[in-house]
């Protein structure tokens, strides 16, 4: 059995960041990632990030999780690699986790911030398991992390952030990028992103959805088809494309098993990206001593989900009696740059969301 103040579930932008928070107010941290390395999306984010200092602009995805994992060694946190959270039993409150292939522990925490993340969408259609055929992130793993390109000539299917993105950056790998598709009938990232892609000569087809795939045993084209604005096919419109890879980037969905075991209340909120939890606004749940924070409890950039971290390691310590002196005045920075960063058109769809989320909470 393993003891802790605070345990932090997921090593990504946000759990490092509530990692660093509930430390630094004194409390001892746990932190637990199944992969092999912290910094979760991070470590495959090439592009710079937007925003101001305080959340490194004009810095890499990889090296801001360098920059955080660095900030990490000086604090009093444990770090748990290869080891995944499998299960919370109610009646004492214990984390079950496997460690490794062949171990499994406990770990007792007086608070918990969940930040396991997101897992990316997949698109209904035939063949759609043909090797060739891949999530964004896998992508994004391949190339950034890996030095491997995915195929020579791709499909991407999705033209918000992620899709425009990783289609410059399989550009910048020397991949054709033969178009990018979208059912939704505008461009639903960054115009600079789009424009990017654009001078590089790539179409970007909005109303545009993958009728089906085909290949013999592989991936070797894909038919796709214009949607009326009821998102059905329009008859006659069906284009055939001769692609060797295909990359669906049409969103993510929160990962929030272990807040639904652990009997979070939950609500559907589609601009939040699904099921996510109640929440206050100190990040704690409907579990007490449960917090969460980053694309569990809605889906959003990096940028917020670190912010969010911060906002929920510093609850969860200060609720325990831990206080450096400036938790006020962490929490209510933390709190207006949050809402800063959700001051935009692009926010405006996760404000609209958390309103909905409160009401229903009522």
């Amino acid at each position: 059995m393993i003891k802790t103040d605070v345990a932090i579930i997921g090593g990504g932008p946000a759990g490092l960041s509530a990692a660093i928070a509930a430390a630094d107010m004194g409390a001892h941290v746990t932190l637990v990632d199944r992969n092999q390395e912290l910094g979760g999306q991070l470590l495959k984010q090439t592009h710079m990030f937007f925003g101001s200092r305080e959340e490194y602009a004009s810095t890499r995805g990889f090296d801001i999780a360098n920059i955080l994992k660095e900030e990490l060694k000086k604090r009093n946190v444990d770090v748990l690699l290869n080891t995944t959270v499998v299960g919370y039993y109610k009646d004492d409150g214990v984390w079950g986790m496997e460690h490794g292939e062949d171990k499994f522990v406990k770990l007792k925490a007086k608070k918990t911030v969940v930040a396991t993340g997101a897992m990316e969408r997949h698109l209904l259609f035939p063949n759609n398991d043909l090797p060739g055929i891949y999530g964004a992130g896998a992508v994004q793993t391949l190339m950034n992390q890996y030095g491997v390109v995915p195929g020579k000539r791709v499909l991407m299917v999705g033209a918000g952030n992620i899709g425009l993105i990783v289609s410059y950056q399989l550009l910048q790998a020397g991949v054709e990028v033969a178009a990018i598709i979208d059912a939704a009938p505008t461009i639903g990232g960054y115009l600079v992103h789009a424009s990017k892609v654009r001078r590089q000569g790539v179409p970007i087809m909005t109303s545009y959805t993958v009728k089906k795939a085909y290949g013999n045993g592989v991936l070797e084209g894909a038919t796709i088809v214009k949607v009326d604005n009821r998102f059905q096919p329009i008859p006659g419109t069906e284009m055939d494309m001769d692609i060797d890879t295909m990359c669906i980037a049409v969103g993510l969905n929160p990962l929030v098993e272990l807040l639904w075991q652990a009997g979070c209340e939950m609500r559907y909120i589609p601009q939040l990206g699904g099921h996510v939890p109640v929440k206050d606004e100190n990040y704690e749940t409907t579990v007490e001593g449960i917090y969460v924070a980053g694309d569990a409890a809605e889906i959003e950039e990096a940028t917020s989900a670190m912010v969010e971290g911060r906002i929920a390691g510093l609850n969860a310590a200060y609720t325990m009696g831990f206080d450096n002196g400036h938790y006020c005045d962490e929490r209510e920075k933390a709190i207006k740059r949050l809402q800063d960063l959700r001051s935009g058109p692009v926010g405006v769809k996760i404000s609209n969301g958390l309103l909905k989320l409160a009401e229903e909470a009522v």
